[in-house]
């Protein structure tokens, strides 16, 4: 699609986040809306995550992170519906559940993350050794855990593919392998991006490119946002070998539909590289070897993705003091897939309606001593 010169919105960078964002722009009536992205929208760390919706399962706490996953996994059923209803694509919500299990003696552990939301009126079950065997057969080396039945997961990449669908059917204009450069500032106001010999203006800009996005300049702040490198191993095994999401301490399997099983993930500060290795795909595959001994498991795939992550771990959503038009929405590091509802909701409020959510006060850039001020 040719670069255009002008536009209403102007998104910068096409992951998951950027094109949920442009989709509720769009449902909310606003009509002339621009993603720009470096390479193929969703094909980043969209792309290589494993789908899972589980703030429960990866909590230790209440607080405003936890509120802010939880309430985006509850808008999954609805979100689900209306996009196999706008595209025609199923993006394979499954709402079977989730199962911690203790591995290497660390039933204290999950004890103490089950007292804490079973205090807190969350749906949270503690299982057996048997329980576990009766539910999940296959299963072998564990003693205890417990079962979130409202921590879900999805297709990632089916999820992808709707959201890039309704942009195709909704006319929202999609500018691929076209880099940013940085923003175009005129008196304290973002007025557009430059990219390789062409200018976008804009009335206002969204910020979402991920891992990338410190690599965009602004007026002299960059965000504070790192690569980090997670790679995941896909096995193929015989149709019912599990039908929970399982996670551990040390990685997590997540079945699919179509057979396969995601075991992920490692966690790796090497910059842009997205290369695998053999020691992380050993690892990940012994992990699973031990939880399923006795069932046929054949890799048949692993890659690696570029997670967006911040020094303390949250997401950045909300302006920068003292510049105008401009929302960032990035960071989101493990939990963009899970964060992609709420995100798109808020932001969208923001931008066409000037709504100050309470996640830009907690998650604002001011949190960062290297910024004055607290984002609007």
């Amino acid at each position: 699609m040719p670069i255009p010169t002008t536009t209403e919105f102007l998104i910068v960078g096409g992951g998951i986040i950027g094109l949920a964002i442009a989709r509720q722009l769009h449902r909310r009536g606003i009509r002339d809306v621009t993603i720009v992205d470096q390479g193929t929208c969703g094909r980043e760390a969209s792309w290589a995550a494993a789908g899972m919706l589980t703030p429960q399962a990866e909590t230790d706490q209440v607080g405003p992170f936890f509120d802010f996953c939880s309430r985006s996994r509850d808008m999954y059923p609805k979100f689900a519906a209306e996009l196999l209803d706008e595209t025609g694509i199923d993006i394979d919500l499954d709402q079977t559940g989730t199962l911690y299990l203790a591995v290497d003696e660390e039933s204290t552990e999950l004890q103490h993350r089950y007292n804490w939301q079973a205090d807190a009126g969350l749906a949270v079950e503690i299982l057996s050794a048997e329980d576990i065997a009766r539910i999940e057969p296959h299963l072998r080396a564990v003693t205890f855990g417990l079962r979130f039945p409202n921590d879900w997961q999805v297709d990632n990449r089916k999820l992808v593919q709707a959201l890039r669908a309704f942009a195709d059917l909704n006319g929202i204009n999609v500018v691929e392998n076209t880099p940013v450069d940085g923003l175009i500032m005129k008196n304290g106001h973002v007025v557009g991006v430059e990219t390789a010999g062409t200018k976008i203006h804009s009335e206002h800009t969204v910020l979402t490119a991920g891992a990338w996005t410190s690599l965009i300049d602004c007026d002299g702040w960059t965000a504070p946002v790192e690569p980090i490198k997670g790679q995941i191993v896909c096995l193929s095994a015989p149709a019912g070998t599990l039908k929970h999401v399982i996670s551990t301490s040390r990685g997590y399997l997540v079945p699919k539909r179509d057979g396969r099983i995601l075991v992920g993930s490692t966690t790796e500060h090497t910059g842009f590289d997205r290369t695998t290795t053999r020691e992380a795909t050993e690892r990940l595959t012994r992990l699973a070897a031990q939880l399923l001994p006795s069932s046929d498991l054949d890799v048949i795939d692993n890659w690696a993705g570029l997670r967006p992550g911040t020094p303390d771990g949250f997401p950045i959503l909300g302006g920068i003091p003292g510049v105008e038009g401009l929302t960032v929405a990035t960071g989101h590091y493990r939990n963009g897939i899970l964060l992609t509802p709420a995100t798109a909701h808020i932001v969208t409020e923001r931008i066409a309606d000037g709504v100050h959510a309470h996640e830009f006060n907690v998650f604002g850039v001011g949190r960062f001593a290297s910024v004055v001020g607290a984002s609007n």
